[in-house]
């Protein structure tokens, strides 16, 4: 079968790869479509990755099932996490499921962006069946909709609070898509690319700001009555990015900090300024199953929908080229699909 397999942030190469070995557990799954995550882009972390087929926003047809199998059969169609917890050890308990050793070590085999892929026992605990009412376009946005549906629950987003939502990609757009939808009274949505603030207000955000060196924490006062934001989402992974959301954010207000930084990125804040505006700055870190569950009913309601959200689609031999125009400013979500 064939893989896409990345070896530097600008080097993926279709190759050829045997078909994984089905176990008594397993489930093969004949990949229809893949997105591109904004993480998959990020050199440092797809470096310390490298060599690994890409790909772990999947939807793709149940092909075989092992004997021990009870749950799937062959013909369905499927989205299937990546990761999945053991729902018994102490942060199962406490709902944090991406702290799970079990969650951390499930994987698919090879990755999303394989003509086959194995979806173990673990990680059956998270494969959701699709109805037809849901395209594979829209199937594929089921776990970048969950990390935004986990980010969003972190914040405690109220409906008639304020927002502002730093960058302006997929994941920024969806963050607007769902604020609208929880009822905030003020979206703001800030980029440094113009047509992607322009987007944003399409997309329902109320105002919208192109970042330029230091103006954002100014205009958000301007905007706001001088009250600031009383929820923050930050989506570049970039200290100075977190900084200037912390500036941004009134007081009482919470700063989540939706994307990984580099290890050696530090972050400069005044504690004092912290303790006396109460400020919360809180991590978003992917996803768990209580959140994708969610994602699959606004999905399936249409509230995320690949019509407004997808900008460009590719065939899995081209698919150097769309890791290439997922890098590009202009660019909201790309999706590899797989032809039979």
């Amino acid at each position: 079968m064939k893989v896409a397999r990345l070896y530097d942030i600008n080097d993926i190469r279709i190759e050829e790869s045997a078909q994984p070995n089905l176990g008594a557990t397993d489930m093969l799954v004949r990949a229809r479509a893949c997105g591109i995550c904004s993480g998959d882009i990020m050199p440092w972390y797809m470096r310390r990755k490298a060599p690994l087929v890409l790909g772990h926003e999947p939807v793709g047809v149940v092909e075989a099932t092992g004997a021990s199998v009870k749950d799937f059969k062959a013909g369905e169609r499927v989205f299937v996490h990546h990761h999945a917890p053991c729902f018994q050890c102490p942060a199962c308990r406490r709902e944090e499921y991406v702290q799970c050793p079990t969650w951390r070590a499930t994987n698919l085999q090879p990755g999303g962006m394989a003509e086959y892929f194995l979806v173990s026992s673990a990680n059956q605990r998270d494969t959701l069946k699709l109805p037809d009412s849901i395209p594979d376009a829209d199937g594929v946005l089921i776990e970048p909709t969950a990390c935004v549906v986990k980010s969003l629950k972190r914040s405690g987003l109220k409906a008639g609070e304020s927002i502002l939502i730093i960058g302006l990609g997929i994941m920024g757009m969806m963050h607007v898509k769902l604020a609208r939808h929880l009822g905030a009274s003020l979206i703001i949505g800030a980029d440094l690319f113009e047509q992607r603030a322009k987007r944003a207000l399409e997309l329902g955000a109320d105002r919208a700001i192109v970042a330029a060196g230091d103006n954002l924490a100014d205009e958000v006062r301007e905007m706001t009555g001088g009250a600031m934001a009383d929820i923050v989402i930050v989506g570049p992974g970039v200290s100075k990015v977190i900084a200037q959301g912390i500036a941004a954010a009134g007081k009482g207000a919470t700063v989540v900090q939706f994307t990984a930084t580099p290890p050696d990125d530090e972050l400069v804040v005044k504690p004092h300024d912290l303790y006396f505006n109460e400020t919360r700055l809180v991590p978003s870190y992917s996803c768990g199953p209580t959140d994708t569950r969610e994602a699959f009913k606004l999905v399936e309601s249409g509230v995320i929908n690949a019509r407004e959200l997808v900008t460009h689609r590719f065939p899995l031999v081209r698919v150097t080229e769309a890791f290439e125009m997922a890098q590009k400013p202009e660019s909201l979500k790309v999706i590899v699909t797989f032809s039979n």
